[in-house]
């Protein structure tokens, strides 16, 4: 045997130096760096994958608390609205209607006074309605309760009372505007 063959057989059966260090990283010559590691690519992509779950993580948290864009024009808010006629709402009623983007309530009370207010409710955002039967306004998603008059909150889980509209009658009309 030769010297050539026998250096051929011994690199074969023992792997040499330059044999580990070829194994120990990818020819991936990055941005000009030189072959890349193992332990650098790992590093590498759990930082990525890391990176990625964070983001994937605070995102809906940074949804959550930044600001609610206000109405897209404020040209095309809706400042005042003809409901119905006066005779279409008996005393001791009320209706559900859209002012705008946002519902709302109107409420003929037997006394025959008018009040309105936005039909949100303050706990969770339901809509709310007039329940003649208890001279109340209601919330069917917790059993909250409003009074019909001041639209304050009386019973329930509610915190806050509902935002106030002011109702007028204008040639027998009902019409509902901004407080």
């Amino acid at each position: 045997m030769s010297d050539s063959d026998n250096k051929e057989k011994t690199a074969l059966e023992t792997p040499g130096q330059d044999k580990l260090e070829t194994d120990s990283h990818w020819d991936l010559d990055i941005l000009g760096e030189g072959p890349v590691g193992r332990g650098k690519l790992m590093r590498t992509a759990v930082g990525g994958i890391a990176l990625l779950w964070g983001g994937m993580t605070l995102y809906p948290v940074y949804s959550y608390l930044k600001p609610k864009p206000q109405d897209k024009d404020s040209e095309t808010k809706v400042t005042s609205l003809e409901v119905c006629k006066l005779d279409e709402l008996p005393k001791g009623s009320g209706r559900n209607f859209r002012f705008g983007s946002t519902p709302a309530l109107i409420i003929h009370t037997p006394d025959g006074e008018l009040h309105a207010f936005k039909a949100i409710c303050t706990h969770l955002g339901c809509t709310v309605q007039y329940r003649n039967d208890k001279d109340a306004i209601w919330c069917a998603c917790h059993g909250g309760q409003y009074d019909s008059h001041t639209g304050k909150n009386v019973a329930g889980p509610p915190p806050k009372p509902l935002t106030p509209l002011k109702a007028e009658v204008v040639d027998g009309k009902i019409v509902v505007s901004q407080a």
